[in-house]
Parts: C-alpha cells; sequence; structure tokens
C-alpha cells in the first residue's frame, strides 16, 4: 500500500472544485520527509524516499486512490471581496485516515497552473516551502492547531519571482481540511444556498459533529468555529507570532492555523508590528489579529444566514448570537495564556498584563527572550540576564518589584515553562535557510528543523539559535510565495 486514501471531498459536486493533475517537474530532489508524520498517516517513509515515492511528491505520478483536485473558494484579501480565487498553485491529492480516525487531507502546494491560478505560473520558489516546513512544525511543537509539512522536493527548474530567478519546489502539506471562510464566500456569493448547505453539512460532519444533534446545527456550528477561531488567535499572539495575511481565504473552519506565507514570530516587540511586504497599513499586525478574527467570524456568518432560519430577521438575531461569544472566549484564553506566561495566580489584576506589554513595547524588548529571562528568575536565577535586556533600567526595576508582589513563582512555575519557549522559528534563522537551500546546502534547514521540535526544552547545543539577530540579520520583510 502507497497512501491509503479515503476521499470524501472529491465526491462532493464538481462546482465544489476542478479536477486538475499535478504539473511534471523535470529533476525532482527530495529535501527532507517527516517522517513521525508519515508514520502517524500510515504512509511508509522508505517509499516516500524511494523513486516512486519523490514521483509522486513531486507530481509526476499518481498514488493509487488518489483524486487530484483544486478547490474553489472566493475571499476578502485585505479587505476587498473576490469572488473566486481557489487554488492557484496547489492540488489536493486525497485524504487519509490516521489510526485515530481523524481525517486529513494530502496537498502539493507549488505544483503548477489550475482553472484558479489568475495567470500566476502555479508554481512555488523554494523559499517558501523551506519557510512553510519550519514554522508549520515549529508551531505544532507550540502546541498551536496548525497545518504540517509531510515533505520538501526541489523540482529542478526556476521560476521568475521578485528576487529574479530562483529555484522551484513543492511542499506536501497535510491538513484536518483545507476548507476556509472563502469556502463559504464563494457558494454564498453564486446564492447557491444548496452547495452551502452541503458544504456545511460536510464541516459538521468532518470537524464538528456535536453540532449535528444541536437543535440549530449550523448556528452551532457558526459557534464552533467562532471558539476555535478566538483559541487561535490567543494562542498566536502569547507567542509573539505574527500571521501576516489574515484574509478570509486563509482562515480554516477547522481552526488551525493555514498558509504560512508573510508569517514571523516578533523579536522586538511591539503591537503594531508588522512584516507583511504587502501588508502597507498595518492591518493585519499582532494587536489587530483578534479584530480581524472577528471579522472574518462575521463574512462566515452572513454566508450562513440563509442556513439558519427562512425568516432573515431570526437568522440575523441567531449569527449575531454565536458571534457574541467570541470576545469573552478570547478575552479568557488571552488572559490565562499570559497568566502563565507571567506566572500571576487568578486574583493578581488583569491589568498587569497590559502594563507588562506597555514596557516591552517603550523599549522594544525581545518578546521571547523576556519571557525566557523572567522564567529563570522564577525558577531561582538573578534577575541579571533579564535587567539586561532593557536599555531603561527604571521602568523594569519598578516592574520586577511589582511582578515579585503579584507573582506566585513557585506554585506557577510549571506553567511559566510550558508557555515560554526556549525556543522559535527566528526569522533570521529562517532566511539563513532558505538561502543555504537554494545554494543546496540543507544543513541549516535540517538542523533547525531538528531544534524547534522541543522548543520548551534546554539544549546546549542549540543555545546559539536563542540569540536576537544582530543588526545585519534583522529581518525587516517577510514575502508571500507566489
Amino acid at each position: 500500500m502507497e497512501i491509503p486514501f479515503n476521499n470524501t471531498y472529491a465526491q462532493l459536486p464538481e462546482r465544489f472544485f476542478a479536477k486538475q493533475v499535478p504539473a511534471q517537474v523535470p529533476e525532482p530532489k527530495l529535501i527532507r520527509i517527516n517522517h513521525a508524520l508519515a508514520s502517524r498517516l500510515s504512509i511508509d517513509s522508505d517509499w516516500l524516499e524511494s523513486a516512486d515515492g519523490i514521483a509522486v511528491l513531486a507530481g509526476n505520478a499518481l498514488a493509487a486512490g488518489s483524486e487530484p483536485i483544486s478547490q474553489a473558494y472566493a475571499g476578502h484579501q485585505f479587505g476587498g471581496f473576490v469572488p473566486q480565487l481557489g487554488d492557484g498553485r496547489a492540488i489536493l491529492l486525497g485524504e487519509v485516515l490516521d489510526a485515530q480516525g481523524a481525517r486529513f487531507d494530502l496537498q502539493l502546494k507549488g505544483s503548477g497552473q489550475t482553472p484558479f491560478s489568475r495567470r500566476g505560473d502555479g508554481k512555488s520558489a523554494l523559499g517558501p516551502v523551506i519557510r512553510e516546513y519550519i514554522v508549520s512544525e515549529a508551531m505544532f511543537a507550540l502546541g498551536v492547531p496548525t497545518t504540517r509539512a509531510l515533505a520538501a522536493v526541489a523540482t529542478g527548474e526556476t521560476v521568475l519571482r521578485q528576487e529574479g530567478m530562483v529555484g522551484g519546489g513543492i511542499l506536501t502539506r497535510v491538513a484536518a481540511s483545507h476548507i476556509r471562510v472563502g469556502t463559504f464566500q464563494y457558494f454564498h456569493a453564486l446564492k447557491d444556498v444548496e452547495a452551502l448547505r452541503i458544504l456545511a453539512d460536510h464541516v459538521i460532519a468532518r470537524h464538528y459533529p456535536h453540532a449535528s444533534s444541536e437543535q440549530h446545527p449550523y448556528q452551532a456550528l457558526l459557534k464552533a468555529v467562532v471558539a476555535a477561531q478566538a483559541d487561535l488567535i490567543a494562542h498566536w499572539m502569547s507567542l509573539g507570532f505574527i500571521h501576516g495575511v489574515m484574509n478570509t481565504d486563509n482562515t480554516a473552519v477547522s481552526g488551525e492555523t493555514i498558509d504560512y506565507g508573510p508569517c514571523a514570530f516578533m523579536d522586538a516587540f511591539h503591537p503594531q508590528c508588522v512584516f507583511s511586504s504587502i501588508d502597507t497599513k498595518g492591518r493585519y499586525a499582532w494587536g489587530n489579529q483578534a479584530s480581524i478574527a472577528f471579522w472574518n467570524l462575521t463574512r462566515l456568518a452572513e454566508t450562513l444566514l440563509p442556513l439558519l432560519s427562512e425568516d432573515p430577521g431570526i437568522a440575523d438575531e441567531m449569527g449575531k448570537a454565536a458571534l457574541a461569544d467570541f470576545t469573552d472566549r478570547f478575552s479568557d484564553q488571552y488572559i490565562a495564556r499570559f497568566r502563565a506566561k507571567l506566572g500571576l495566580p487568578p486574583e493578581a489584576p488583569v491589568e498587569f498584563i497590559q502594563e507588562t506589554l506597555q514596557l516591552l513595547a517603550a523599549q522594544e524588548i525581545d518578546f521571547t527572550l523576556f519571557f525566557r529571562h523572567l522564567t529563570r528568575v522564577a525558577a531561582g536565577d538573578e534577575s541579571a540576564r533579564l535587567a539586561a535586556l532593557f536599555a531603561r533600567p527604571e521602568p523594569f526595576a519598578e516592574w520586577l518589584s511589582q511582578w515579585q508582589r503579584l507573582a506566585a513563582p513557585t506554585k506557577h512555575l510549571a506553567a511559566m515553562r510550558a508557555s515560554n519557549p526556549i525556543l522559535i522559528a527566528r526569522n533570521h534563522r529562517v532566511e539563513e535557510a532558505i538561502q543555504s537551500a537554494y545554494r543546496e546546502d540543507y544543513a541549516p534547514f535540517n538542523r533547525l528543523i531538528a531544534a524547534l521540535a522541543k522548543p520548551y526544552e534546554e539544549n546546549a547545543e542549540y543555545t546559539d539559535l536563542e540569540a536576537t539577530p544582530r543588526p545585519d540579520e534583522v529581518v525587516h520583510q517577510t514575502f508571500c510565495g507566489t
């Protein structure tokens, strides 16, 4: 058995997708296989590393049972609605079940033109493949719901991008599904209520089966997606993660992080921090992510109104009631995560969290190192390393005195250690891995993957990866791969 496909999305009506085989590539070369993930999916790693397996991962061959399709969807991109987007450079090979019966998509990203390519080449440069592999696997290790990387392949061809002609690559992405808010928007724009109902029923069966037994299943679906997104965004923000392009077509109804384009973990903290080269107005800055998530969920609610009730007034009230859960859910999750990061007991004032972030922003303190060193202080270390982060010591000294009065580090040390990673996928290290990959040197990439697999554990072998970038290493912008 090559890949144990068990497909469902390809069985939906044909207006949900376009049948599309991947493009051929000239000289595919395997860069990396995610052996642990392959094992979970009951896929033989040895076969994946064989010539036949590499041919499938490169799109040059189809495994038995594969039903390759490109999914249709729409989306709001930076606030502007595009009624048809779709998989312009990705092909869903099929679905597999893990040992627990959980269903996952296998998708080739960068596998050539589709009917949704909109004059694009449908290819991916190698850099975005390396970035998504590193960051998605880092997020998984950090405990964040996310798509994952099964394999990375160099294609042996070149593609034209902003930086010139560069080597091409293909990522094999694994996701609970690739269904997006934009998927619902696509059929809503077409006024195809039947398709909306089919899609909603599919999502309920696949992701939120409890909703089927509720009095109002489609409202229960909306509430479930609202809760999943509220939890996800709070988790992102507690790690200093910036998605970079939170369009509705990049918002998965499963609650997973999807589409690692111009994403980044912050070094120096600031609420309005942006890395994406195309986010010129800061729409998707770190501090805006919760409000954008709510905006995206409101767009989802609009698509579900015809399913909530035949009475427009009742449907509107049901949609608003489901959306109303977001603010409290996000706030509770956000506060809980920052309480854990700071070692605060439940009775400590919530305002101290904001005061802490204001302190970090005022002096642009490295977000990860601050909480890393604070955890060391909580464990009994001197505060010298923490204090050394601050150019102006007086505000920090006042803050530290207040923290010592409020925190209960001995009681909450385990929570701090579990909330404050030692290692993140720092931008300059990701960039180093990308540039080395273009030279066919994958050692920095493989070392980074190995280090980030255990981000909360001390390991002397990787202490250099904790360091902030030198001035000449600072990454100011990240880019979409198209």
